[in-house]
């Protein structure tokens, strides 16, 4: 897969995932732990299906069995995710929750570079910096004067960034191992799933939600967890953990967006400056990544693991000189 195909793919999946938060403000009597449960067991259930139909049942197991710790940590880092993510939407605002995870990619870029050694290139530092200056100008803007249930929400939504950052570094971590059982990271998306709904379930009983509920959450648990999950797991091969993280603040826009025209929730003249700045940093960042690919005269996706001499920084991973 080229670079620009898979940079757009991850576009898709941030607007995939943003739709959660227009969603849950469309439910009539789920609420609290229980949507959290049944996007979950959704979630779970689509993934069962997925991968037993693509692998067959009896692979699935095998890749379940003998993954390894770094199938299970990123199954926790995922649980964390799927769980936090929906309880800070039932504390405050879709923008709040959005904003608070847009932390991400600083998190990532950071964590990357102290576990992994990886060098983020000047380019990549310069559109986190952009795009936090949008971020602090939404930020401060939300939390000024904000009522307790609100700053809770934000307390919880930091787990969201905490735990992604984790997450694509070990799974960026296994990309480089020699043991093939250590490079199938899709299952961890299953794992986390599952966890999230076990967990969820006791706090969740007894479940109230109507149908029209059931029907809803059934509809994020595959379209805005389990598709865009296993194709951002995927593109791992081929974006880098700093990249995912800083694509995937498309989703703040995005989930803005959709609970301004869905829900009503309009948002400030902090929240929307803030999006053009973020806008505006993920497109300067790419642009001036497919320069230097260009430059390098590598534009394949080989690049990645042997660069040529010279353009290690440009690229942003450690060379061969």
């Amino acid at each position: 897969m080229s670079h620009a195909r898979a940079v757009a793919l991850m576009v898709v999946v941030t607007l995939m995932w943003s739709i959660a938060g227009v969603v849950t403000r469309h439910l009539q009597a789920a609420s609290g732990f229980e949507i959290t449960f049944w996007r979950s067991f959704f979630n779970a259930l689509a993934l069962v299906l997925l991968l037993a139909g693509w692998r067959g049942p009896a692979s699935l197991w095998r890749s379940l069995q003998g993954g390894g710790r770094a199938l299970w940590l990123s199954g926790v880092c995922w649980s964390v995710m799927f769980t936090a993510f929906m309880m800070a939407l039932t504390l405050t605002t879709v923008a709040n929750v959005l904003v608070t995870m847009a932390l991400g990619p600083l998190l990532t870029a950071l964590l990357a570079r102290a576990a992994l050694g990886h060098p983020v290139p000047a380019r990549t530092w310069a559109a986190i910096a952009v795009a936090g200056l949008g971020i602090t100008w939404m930020y401060g803007t939300e939390v000024n004067g904000a009522e307790p249930r609100h700053l809770a929400g934000i307390l919880v939504a930091a787990a969201v960034p905490t735990a992604a950052a984790v997450n694509w570094t070990v799974i960026q971590h296994t990309r480089g191992s020699s043991r093939p059982e250590n490079q199938d990271m899709l299952p961890a998306v299953l794992i986390g799933a599952a966890l999230s709904a076990l967990l969820t379930l006791p706090l969740a009983w007894p479940l109230g939600a109507s149908a029209h509920d059931v029907s809803l959450l059934a509809m994020l648990g595959l379209v805005q967890l389990a598709i865009p999950c296993l194709m951002a797991v995927s593109l791992t091969r081929v974006l880098s953990a700093p990249e995912i993280a800083l694509l995937a603040l498309l989703e703040v826009v995005f989930g803005v967006a959709w609970a301004w025209l869905g829900a009503g929730e309009q948002p400030s003249v902090a929240v929307l400056g803030g999006g053009v700045l973020v806008l505006g940093a993920l497109v300067a960042n790419e642009a001036w990544a497919m320069r230097a690919r260009l430059k390098c005269g590598h534009p394949a996706p080989e690049y990645r693991s042997h660069p040529p001499s010279g353009c290690s920084a440009a690229l942003g991973r450690p060379g061969d000189d």
